[in-house]
């Protein structure tokens, strides 16, 4: 069975370890790169934290790290661009992809909620 978040954010992941490799042998950045590869692949982490969450909160709670690991990585890509690290080119599909996962994310943890409130209590 696919599941269209796992698998993007797996594959966002394997492209993050790609670019962080190429920023630390072609532009011996190790800082940045270092923190871009640590939410980068966060992300997908959590999302398979997720799959197997204890409980409906612990689910949301799984997610909302996910969706805070994404804007971190998105700021981590944006900082990259304003250091002239990555030019914008460079970064755009990266951007692209953690935007969409953010999105992605989001829409999980409201229907999560919607789902959650709306379950009846004994």
């Amino acid at each position: 069975m696919s599941n269209i978040l796992r698998d993007k954010s797996f594959a966002f992941a394997s492209r993050v370890v790609k670019a962080c490799r190429y920023l630390a042998e072609q532009q011996r950045e190790f800082v940045l790169s270092k923190q871009l590869l640590g939410s980068g692949t966060a992300i997908g982490a959590l999302v398979r934290e997720a799959e197997y969450a204890e409980t409906k909160p612990d689910f949301i709670h799984k997610m909302a790290l996910a969706r805070k690991e994404a804007n971190e990585t998105l700021y981590g890509l944006e900082l990259l661009v304003s250091t002239n690290l990555s030019t914008p080119r460079q970064a755009e599909s990266l951007h692209l992809d953690a935007t969409e996962l953010l999105k992605m994310l989001t829409s999980s943890i409201k229907t999560a909620k919607t789902a959650l409130t709306s379950t009846p209590k004994n």
